[in-house]
């Protein structure tokens, strides 16, 4: 199968702590997968060493055919990687439509992406002249995801998206990530198990930081040795 992002044994020291020590994540192209571990493991430093904002010191990204590691973040993100961080991290003193406005790459994109954007989250349509800060968290978190969209991504990293939602926001969540899914790639880190399983197709656990199991998300739900070593609260 085609691999749009290829993680093959990287290691990312963060000061002088080994956090890393050997990940490995396949994405096939036009799939979800999931990144599930307890807290800690090391979910989130992957993504972020995926997107160079924590280099690893040794393996490779592969992304598209090209090997990324090593590159500068802003540099990666234009090759077509969107990151949607843990606690949403939009700019609360700015609108709705100027959060949106900052993310393009090139003049016009969103634009060209409104419709897709506001399909899949109505409400930021109706609350396009509203201030950040104003938001709900629901809504902060439907902004954030809206502004990886913008630009022409090809890959989406998104860290703990209906963290802290009510539950029909996070119905709401999981549609519109399905949705985005056919017009993207995902690498999700969900530390919801059900949420998880619903969306994605294909996972890869991390415990201590190492990759040390992945297949189908369908062939887990059953594998309760596997959910009970790593996934159940320590």
């Amino acid at each position: 199968m085609d691999n749009l992002l290829e993680v093959r044994d990287i290691h990312t020291f963060i000061s002088q702590f080994h956090i890393l020590e050997g990940v490995s994540v396949r994405v096939p192209r036009g799939k979800i997968v999931t990144l599930l571990g307890r807290n800690g493991a090391g979910k989130t430093t992957t993504l972020k060493s995926i997107l160079g904002l924590t280099p690893p010191s040794q393996g490779q990204v592969i992304f598209d055919g090209q090997d990324i590691l090593g590159q500068r973040s802003f540099n990666i993100a234009a090759l077509g990687i969107g990151y949607v961080p843990e606690h949403r991290a939009i700019f609360r003193d700015l609108s709705v439509g100027e959060n949106l406005k900052i993310a393009e790459r090139k003049k016009g994109d969103l634009d060209r992406k409104a419709d897709i954007i506001f399909d899949l989250f109505p409400d930021l349509k109706r609350l396009l002249h509203l201030g950040g800060d104003h938001l709900s968290g629901g809504q902060q978190q439907m902004l954030a995801i809206a502004r990886a969209l913008v630009p022409d991504n090809k890959l989406l990293l998104i860290d703990e998206p209906t963290e802290g939602l009510a539950p029909v926001l996070i119905e709401q969540m999981m549609e519109a990530i399905r949705q985005l899914s056919s017009e993207t790639t995902v690498l999700l880190v969900e530390q919801n198990f059900i949420v998880a399983t619903h969306l994605a197709e294909d996972y890869v656990i991390i415990e201590e930081g190492q990759s040390v199991k992945e297949g189908k998300i369908a062939d887990l739900i059953n594998d309760q040795e596997t959910i009970h070593r790593y996934l159940e609260a320590a």
